[in-house]
C-alpha cells in the first residue's frame, strides 16, 4: 500500500506541476511550482502513510504482543518513525529525476534548490510524528487518516484562514504561528531561518513525546 501511495503522489505531483502549474506554457524554468504543491499534498499523503503505523496494530491485536516486548515504548516509537520517515527519504529521492529534468532547461542556484529540500524535509519529518501520534490515539487505520487528515488541514491551512477571515489579533498570530506554510516557505525561497529549525524540531519531538505517553499509558493500564 505505502509504495502504491508512493507512485500516485509522484504520478499526481509530475502532472500538476508539467501541465497544471503551466510550466511548459510559461516557458520558465522553475521549481517553486513543483516544491510548491508537497504542503498541499501532504495533507492526504501523510495520514496514508501513518494510519496503519498503530492503529493496525492495535485493531490485529499486536500491541499487547508489543507492550510485553524487553523494548521501552520510547524505542518502539523511535522505531516506528525511522520506519516511515526512511519512506519520506525514498520518496524524495524518486523526485530527484524531475529536479534533474528542470535543472537542465535553465539557470539554478544549487543553494535555493538545497534549501527547498531541506524545508521539504523538515516539514515532512514533523508531519509524520504528527499522523504517528493521532494514529496512536485511533482504534482503527480509517479513523486514524481522518483525525491525520484533520489536524493536518489545520496545521496546513492555518495561517492561510488567520489571513483571510476577521480575527482577533491575538488569534491571527496563533494561527500564523502554528501554520506549517510560513515555515516552509522561507525554505522555498532559499532562505535558512534558525527559527524555523527550531520549530520543526520542537514540533517533531513534542509530538514524538506525546506518542511515547501514550503507549506508556496503555503498557500501564
Amino acid at each position: 500500500m505505502a509504495y502504491g501511495v508512493l507512485a500516485a503522489f509522484l504520478v499526481f505531483t509530475s502532472v500538476m506541476f508539467l501541465i497544471g502549474n503551466q510550466f511548459i506554457a510559461s516557458n520558465s524554468a522553475s521549481m517553486r511550482g513543483y516544491f510548491g504543491l508537497f504542503p498541499l499534498v501532504f495533507i492526504v499523503l501523510i495520514p496514508a502513510m501513518t494510519m496503519r503505523s498503530w492503529a493496525e496494530e492495535k485493531k490485529m491485536g499486536a500491541m499487547e504482543l508489543f507492550l510485553t516486548l524487553p523494548l521501552r515504548p520510547s524505542e518502539m516509537v523511535i522505531g516506528k518513525y525511522l520506519g516511515t520517515l526512511a519512506l519520506l527519504t525514498l520518496l524524495f529521492i524518486l523526485t530527484l529525476p524531475m529536479t534533474f529534468m528542470v535543472m537542465t532547461l535553465g539557470s539554478f542556484e544549487p543553494g535555493e534548490i538545497i534549501g527547498q529540500y531541506l524545508g521539504l524535509y523538515l516539514l515532512g519529518a514533523s508531519s509524520l510524528a504528527l499522523g504517528l501520534f493521532m494514529s496512536a490515539l485511533s482504534s482503527n487505520q480509517i479513523s486514524a487518516f481522518l483525525l491525520g487528515l484533520g489536524v493536518m488541514v489545520f496545521f496546513t491551512l492555518s495561517g492561510t484562514l488567520a489571513a483571510s477571515v476577521e480575527l482577533p489579533k491575538i488569534l491571527k498570530d496563533i494561527l500564523q504561528f502554528l501554520s506549517f506554510v510560513p515555515r516552509f516557505s522561507s525554505f522555498e525561497r532559499g532562505i535558512l531561518d534558525t527559527r524555523d529549525f527550531l520549530y520543526f524540531g520542537i514540533f517533531t519531538t513534542l509530538f514524538l513525546y506525546l506518542n511515547t505517553k501514550v503507549l506508556i499509558f496503555r503498557k500501564w493500564r
